[in-house]
């Protein structure tokens, strides 16, 4: 693997590999695809890595493979499988990926529960040290210092959650699976999120994610860079504790079994699938499958705590005053 740690946004794509025909050709003939329609925004990337669904038994829920990007084209799906049948999407235009020889990570980068799997944007710095899925996301250093914490503290999450509600689509921050309830805590930039058409849109949102059995925490800048240890989690640890902890036991087989079947999400099955199975999210830039997932959980090793140099890295992120009361604690 490069041995580099760059941390330019979305140079590196996490997608989904759909099949094992779709992974053969991008392992034999050394290109990939995307609807036009559904690229991600931070594009082009340098580097496509591929998500493995349940279609491959022993790799699946993981990333294992990636390569680097060549060079990026448009053909429309008749001149990709010149030999498929003439179908309604025959037309559809798709970036066509031209890739170097695929190569593996040391390591899997596993998925740990069901949910919904999305285009990852990510960084190389990221992407080479991600023990988990959740690792790899790169929405804001606002919810990457708050997962920080959760690394720290070891407390399971899920980010970039995906829910469905009255035909609604909403992206969770982080997503926390209680035992007797379940936990949506969202980290508001000051910006963003005082535009008043963004304050309207929280409204609705809050009270959908509500009415369908969630239990709400938000945080803004100020929370989450002077007093993420003196309110944030405290607060959070409190919610925790009120609805009984945080699961820990995997899903049972019977569970697994009972989730949908794994819909495609480039379409090759065009006689089964539906015109359109993405959907978009202006909050997180990304296009969602509607696809489904369970993770082995004894083969995805503890959340590991911080390391030095994350901590050094957060410390210099910190604001001036955030800083010296950190130091007189240490004198």
């Amino acid at each position: 693997m490069r041995n580099h740690n760059s941390n330019k946004r979305g140079e590196v794509l996490v997608a989904i590999i759909n099949s094992p025909a779709d992974f053969e050709i991008a392992q034999s003939r050394h290109w990939y695809r995307i609807p036009v329609d559904s690229a991600p925004k931070r594009w082009p990337p340098k580097w496509v890595a591929f998500y493995q669904p349940k279609i491959f038994d022993a790799e699946a829920y993981s990333v294992r493979y990636y390569a680097r990007v060549q060079v990026i084209k448009t053909a429309m799906r008749r001149e990709l499988f010149p030999d498929e049948p003439k179908n309604p999407k025959s037309k559809r235009l798709y970036f066509q990926l031209m890739l170097e020889p695929l190569e593996q990570l040391s390591a899997p980068i596993f998925s740990r529960r069901f949910r919904r799997l999305v285009f990852i944007p990510t960084t190389w710095k990221k992407f080479t040290q991600a023990v988990e899925i959740n690792d790899l996301y790169d929405e804001s250093p606002l919810e990457d210092r708050l997962w920080a914490e959760f690394k720290r503290l070891q407390i399971s999450a899920e980010r970039q959650y995906y829910l469905q509600i009255n035909h609604r689509n909403y992206c969770l921050d982080f997503a926390l699976f209680c035992r007797n309830g379940k936990l949506d805590i969202e980290t508001d930039g000051d910006t963003w999120h005082r535009i008043p058409k963004r304050i309207a849109e929280d409204n609705q949102r809050n009270n959908d994610v509500v009415i369908a059995g969630w239990y709400v925490l938000r945080f803004n800048s100020t929370q989450i860079n002077e007093a993420i240890t003196d309110y944030c989690i405290p607060t959070i640890s409190d919610s925790i504790k009120k609805m009984g902890g945080v699961e820990g036991t995997p899903p049972s087989p019977a569970l697994a079994t009972s989730q949908p079947e794994q819909l495609g999400l480039f379409d090759d099955n065009f006689n089964q699938l539906p015109e359109e199975t993405y959907s978009y999210s202006e909050n997180s830039a990304t296009k969602i499958a509607n696809i489904q997932s369970v993770t082995p959980f004894h083969a995805i090793p503890a959340m590991p705590p911080l390391q030095k140099e994350e901590q050094a890295e957060l410390f210099r992120e910190m604001p001036k005053s955030k800083k010296r009361k950190r130091q007189k604690r240490t004198l």
